[in-house]
C-alpha cells in the first residue's frame, strides 16, 4: 500500500518558515568563526550543558525513517535494540569517559591514538572512524523524504540533500553545527507529540494497538532471534568510539558540562524514543499493507494528519535527520581535516576552513557511493557496526585505561584482525553457511582474547 502526498497552503508555509528560519541560524551562526583549531573544531572549548544537551540531543537521534522501517517492521523491539543499548552505554560513557576526555584536551579521537601508540595506528582508527561515522544513512533517509514527497529521481534528492546538510558549515564549523541542531530539536518534539497525541485521540491507547497489531510487536524481542538482538546490543558499544561523543565532551566548558549532559540527554532520548516507536506502532496498526516501512511515517502522516499538521510532521522529520545529517558531515570533515590532511604536507598549506570546504566535498562523494551499494538504512547500521566496531572500541579503551595498552604490533593485530574476521564472517554467513552467530561475534575474538591476555597478566 503506498500513498502519494498531498500538501496545502499551511503546509507549504510551514515548510518556508522552517527551512527559512535554518538558513537565517546557520548564516548568523557563521559570524566572528576564526580559522583559529579551537574556534572551529570545538568553538573555543565553551560548550555549556543547555547547548551541550540540545546538541547532543538532536544528534544521537537521527534515523527516523530507520526507527521507522524497525518499529513498522518489529515493533516495540526497535525500542530493544535502538534505545535501550544507548542509554546503557551513553550512561557508562558519562561516568566513566566523559570528564577524561574533556581533560584530554584533544581535537579527534585518532589524535589520543597517536600519543598513546604511533601515527601508523592513529591513521588506522582515523580511516575506520571515517566509516563509522558516515552521514550516508541520514543523508539517504533525508534523500527518501524530498523523492518521497516531490516525486523525483531518489540520487537527485541525495545530491540535494547533501547540500542542505552542508549549509554553512565550512564557514561556522562546530559553531554552526551546535547553532542548527538546537534550532531543530525544538521542531523534533513538537511533531512528534502531536501525532502520538492525535494517534491516541483518534484511535485508542494500548487495547486498539493490542487487538490491531501482530502479536510479536509488543514483545520486547519482536520474535527475533537473540543472536540478532544481542548484536544490536553490541552495536551500541558504538558510543564509546562516536566521535560525536568525544567532541561534545571536548567542547564541554567543563568535566561536569561533559558528564552530566550526557546523563540529561538520555532522558530525552527515552522520551523520543518513546514518541518513535509509538508513532510506528501505530503506523503499522492503521496500515498494515504499506510495502516499502521505510516511509512508513510519512505515508501514515497522509493518513492521520490535515493541512497544517501534516507540514508541522515533516519539519520534525526533517529537523530529525538534518540535525544528524549536519552533524556527521562536520565529524567526517574533519576527521579528514585533522587526522589525514594534517599529516599531508601539500594539504598544510591551506587553512583551516579551506581544508574543511575540500574535506566535505570529499565525503560527499563517498556517501554517494555507499548510498549506491546499501539502500537500506537498516542495512547500512548493521553492515559499519557488526564489521567496523569491534577492534577499534578496544584500541580506544586502551587509550583511557593505560592498563589494557598493548604493543603497536597487537594494536595493527587487533584493528585490522578483527575486521578481517567480522567481513569474511558477514560473507560465509549471507552465502555460504547460514548460520545465527553473527560477523559482529566473531570479530569480538581479538580484543576478547587481549583483554582476557590483559586480565591474567595483572594478577
Amino acid at each position: 500500500m503506498e500513498i502519494k502526498p498531498t500538501f496545502g497552503f499551511l503546509d507549504y508555509l510551514i515548510f518556508i518558515i522552517f527551512f527559512v528560519g535554518l538558513f537565517i541560524v546557520a548564516k548568523l551562526s557563521t559570524k566572528n568563526v576564526s580559522d583559529n583549531a579551537d574556534d572551529y573544531y570545538l568553538n573555543n572549548r565553551k560548550l555549556n550543558l543547555f547547548f551541550y544537551v540540545l546538541t547532543t540531543v538532536a544528534t544521537w537521534y537521527g534515523g527516523i525513517l530507520g526507527a521507522g522501517e524497525f518499529s513498522y517492521k518489529y515493533g516495540i523491539s526497535s525500542w530493544t535494540t535502538q534505545g535501550l543499548p544507548y542509554y546503557v552505554f551513553a550512561y557508562l560513557f558519562a561516568i566513566f569517559f566523559a570528564k577524561k576526555v574533556r581533560n584530554a584536551s584533544i581535537y579527534t579521537i585518532a589524535e589520543i591514538v597517536e600519543k598513546k601508540y604511533n601515527r601508523v595506528i592513529s591513521i588506522i582508527v582515523a580511516f575506520i572512524l571515517l566509516i563509522i561515522v558516515s552521514p550516508a544513512p541520514y543523508i539517504f533517509m533525508i534523500g527518501s523524504l524530498i523523492s518521497f514527497i516531490f516525486n523525483i529521481n531518489l540520487y537527485l534528492s541525495i545530491l540535494i540533500s547533501l547540500f542542505f546538510s552542508s549549509l554553512f558549515l565550512y564557514k561556522g564549523g562546530f559553531k554552526t553545527n551546535i547553532w542548527t541542531d538546537s534550532y531543530e530539536f525544538f521542531f523534533m518534539f513538537l511533531g512528534f507529540i502531536m501525532i502520538v497525541l492525535i494517534s491516541y485521540f483518534t484511535f485508542g491507547g494500548y487495547n486498539f494497538l493490542a487487538m490491531k497489531l501482530p502479536e510479536n510487536h509488543l514483545k520486547l524481542t519482536g520474535g527475533l532471534p537473540f543472536t540478532y538482538l544481542l548484536v544490536w546490543f553490541l552495536i551500541a558499544l558504538w558510543t564509546f568510539a562516536d566521535p560525536g561523543f568525544h567532541q561534545r565532551a571536548s567542547a564541554a566548558k567543563n568535566d561536569k558540562v561533559a558528564m552530566w549532559g550526557i546523563i540529561i540527554s538520555i532522558f530525552f532520548w527515552f522520551l523520543f524514543d518513546f514518541l518513535t516507536t509509538s508513532t510506528g506502532l501505530y503506523a503499522r496498526a492503521v496500515m498494515p499493507d504499506i510495502t516499502n516501512p521505510v516511509l512508513s511515517y510519512p505515508i501514515y502522516a497522509e493518513r492521520v494528519l490535515e493541512d497544517g499538521l501534516k507540514g508541522i510532521f515533516y519539519v520534525a522529520m526533517f529537523a530529525t535527520i538534518l540535525s544528524t545529517s549536519n552533524s556527521f558531515m562536520f565529524l567526517s570533515s574533519t576527521i579528514v581535516s585533522r587526522d589525514i590532511f594534517e599529516k599531508i604536507d601539500y594539504f598544510r598549506k591551506f587553512n583551516v576552513k579551506t581544508k574543511a570546504l575540500i574535506a566535505l566535498s570529499l565525503i560527499s562523494i563517498i556517501v554517494v557511493i555507499i548510498t549506491f551499494l546499501i539502500p537500506s538504512v537498516i542495512d547500512i547500521w548493521y553492515t559499519i557496526g557488526t564489521i567496523f566496531l569491534p577492534g577499534v572500541i578496544f584500541i580506544i579503551f586502551s587509550c583511557y585505561y593505560e592498563n589494557f595498552l598493548v604493543d603497536n604490533k597487537s594494536a595493527i593485530v587487533i584493528l585490522i584482525g578483527s575486521i578481517v574476521l567480522s567481513f569474511t564472517w558477514y560473507i560465509i554467513k549471507d552465502n555460504y553457511l547460514p548460520t545465527i552467530i553473527e560477523p559482529m561475534l566473531v570479530g569480538l575474538i581479538l580484543p576478547a582474547v587481549y583483554v582476557v591476555k590483559k586480565l591474567f597478566s595483572s594478577l
